[in-house]
């Protein structure tokens, strides 16, 4: 009995880990990295980064997800990626000037690109 209790307890420490750093075992760097270099490239404000820096650390993951599925052709990364900076750009569109928000556009057309790159293995 004592042996079934440590295995379910090393199963959720494993899954906190995992739920922590979303993607990083994928990607070098979590979600929130990202979240963060991009909040430099936005030159955010503190009020700004409190609202921006967990909606882009929730997209991260699901982009670098995408990016990583082999299943997925092309178009289909694409249209997926495009669909959550969808879900998110009224969000962003509301809490970022007009000169953040074209720059946050480039971002993400380069996140575009980066998850159609096709790059196969690491």
């Amino acid at each position: 009995m004592k042996k079934h209790t440590h295995l379910i307890i090393a199963a959720l420490s494993i899954a906190m880990i995992a739920l922590l750093t979303p993607a990083s075992f994928a990607q070098r760097g979590g979600g929130m990295q990202k979240a963060q270099a991009v909040a430099q490239e936005l030159n955010l404000t503190p009020q700004q980064k409190e609202k921006i820096l967990p909606i882009l650390a929730a997209e991260v993951p699901k982009v670098n997800a995408i990016k990583n599925d082999n299943s997925l052709s092309k178009i289909q990364k694409m249209q997926q990626v495009r669909a959550i900076h969808q879900q998110t750009d009224p969000q962003m569109k509301a809490i970022l000037s007009p000169q953040q928000y074209e720059k946050l556009k480039q971002i993400r057309l380069q996140a575009l690109k980066d998850a159609t790159a096709g790059h196969m293995g690491h």
